[in-house]
């Protein structure tokens, strides 16, 4: 398959009077066309950094991609003007947030927000991008949605916020789609739901997928790859099904063991001793190093390379080579 999406040895830092948080610290990975990619791990360790600035949404100050390359079907995005960055945004990058009625503006019509996107992606006018819309909202399964485009945000329920939401951002068929947390505010139920639909639109509509979540589950019913991330790093990336059943990394086995089993009781979930590294003052070499049973001479002294481990299969740590020198 061709990447669609590769980023490359991304480093973004925020700055204060006093310190620099390196929330992003050399982040590589691959998105292949019509793929599902998942980012997971803990709040904090560089996730949802990681959309923004792909999207170079990144607030400056106090924030700056200070190193790497992010390149969209060959372009590299940080050599663009902001204003060809506004055309790439929503065109062929979507982005789907964790609550929608932070993403729709409570004033405005459903119908006046996604034919705005329409008409200012499409050139469409205003009867054409309203047809556009209705549309749109009936492939996901909305009913009745000439009604929905004339009512506001707040008259609908969570679940068909977030429809509305997946329905704007995939209406001017976006090559990739970024889904950060897209189902934290719903119930079962309902995200059961919506991670069918973006199931469903990926395979009509051949977008690529970027899930960031911290819910496992969420990443083997969907995803064909994830990268786990920690501290603002990647420790740990291959296909979904290998890393489920083989995971390698001392962070990614302890992230495992805390899954409560479904078929037998546990009388206690396993711990991951210690506490995730203040990005302003990481530990040296391996920043996993303090909480990891596994440590030895190099880990407290070098940063791990992702060593290949089995086909397309990464690995972040000193037990699968590079010792020496």
């Amino acid at each position: 398959m061709t990447a669609l999406l590769s980023i490359r040895n991304l480093k973004t830092q925020f700055r204060s009077a006093n310190s620099v948080v390196r929330a992003l610290d050399g982040v590589t990975f691959d998105i292949d066309e019509g793929a599902a990619f998942g980012l997971v791990g803990e709040t904090g360790c560089g996730k949802s950094v990681t959309a923004l600035s792909i999207l170079r949404l990144i607030p400056s100050p106090p924030g700056k991609i200070v190193q790497g390359e992010i390149y969209l079907k060959g372009t590299d995005l940080l050599s663009l003007s902001e204003e060809q960055m506004r055309r790439i945004r929503g065109k062929e990058i979507s982005m789907i947030f964790q609550e929608p009625m932070t993403s729709l503006n409570p004033v405005f019509r459903i119908g006046d927000q996604m034919s705005e996107v329409i008409m200012l992606h499409q050139g469409d006018h205003k009867p054409q991008a309203i047809k556009k819309a209705a549309a749109m909202l009936g492939r996901v399964h909305i009913s009745d949605p000439e009604r929905v485009i004339r009512q506001f945000p707040h008259q609908l329920s969570g679940g068909m916020r977030q429809r509305v939401m997946i329905a704007m951002e995939l209406s001017c068929h976006p090559s990739l789609l970024i889904a950060d947390e897209p189902t934290t505010a719903l119930d079962v139920t309902i995200q059961a739901q919506i991670l069918r639909l973006i199931k469903e639109m990926k395979r009509e509509l051949n977008t690529s997928i970027l899930l960031i979540t911290h819910d496992l589950g969420v990443v083997a019913g969907l995803c064909d790859r994830v990268a786990v991330m920690y501290a603002g790093s990647i420790v740990e990336l291959g296909d979904v099904e290998d890393i489920f059943s083989h995971p390698e990394h001392p962070y990614t086995r302890g992230l495992w063991g805390a899954i409560p089993p479904v078929d037998q009781e546990k009388e206690s979930l396993s711990v991951i001793p210690g506490n995730v590294p203040d990005l302003s003052s990481p530990p040296p070499g391996c920043k996993f190093h303090p909480r990891c049973a596994s440590r030895f001479s190099p880990c407290d002294q070098r940063v791990p390379p992702l060593f290949e481990t089995s086909r397309d299969h990464f690995v972040a740590c000193f037990l699968y080579g590079g010792t020496n020198g």
